[in-house]
């Protein structure tokens, strides 16, 4: 069967593979990990993105983070494009971050994705908790990525197509 023929994973079916996958694992500042993927999917819904992106934002760390195998996202029972939007967020080792703006960019879907991953990073409550250089650090890393994917501020919000 194709990914057309074959039932897709429901959004609720989405969120319990991401925290089962992610069961056990906690961001920098020491909360359970899921809720940082709750955030991102929730973001991406309150921007406008379809039930595709927001499977994609559950499922957004999962390959990157070593929880699920690529071939496991080969296989899944989820629409091409969500596949690719997981794909396109997923950083590679030893990726410059010019190369992963650009696939984020020439991706449909991921730029929304990943906007509701980086606005999560970035909150200033999350952040408060960390170490000073660790802050900072993290600060710039999520400025510069914006601006390398054009999220100035001064972008147009709400877009399901980005």
């Amino acid at each position: 069967m194709t990914d057309t023929q074959r039932p897709q994973l429901t959004l609720a079916e989405a969120e319990a593979v991401a925290r089962a996958a992610h069961e056990g694992q906690t961001d920098k500042a020491g909360q359970p990990y899921a809720e940082h993927l709750r955030a991102v999917a929730e973001g991406v819904r309150t921007r406008g993105g379809d039930e595709e992106q927001i499977a994609a934002a559950w499922l957004h760390d999962s390959v990157e983070d070593d929880k699920l195998t690529d071939e496991w996202l080969t296989a899944a029972a989820l629409s091409p494009r969500t596949k690719d939007v997981v794909r396109a967020v997923t950083k590679r080792a030893g990726e410059e971050p010019e190369a992963y703006a650009r696939r984020i960019l020439a991706t449909p879907g991921a730029l929304l994705v990943k906007e509701a991953d980086l606005a999560h990073n970035a909150d200033p409550d999350r952040l408060s908790v960390l170490d000073g250089p660790t802050r900072k650090r993290l600060t710039e890393k999520y400025a510069r990525m914006r601006a390398l994917l054009g999220l100035d501020g001064s972008a147009e919000r709400g877009s399901a197509t980005r």
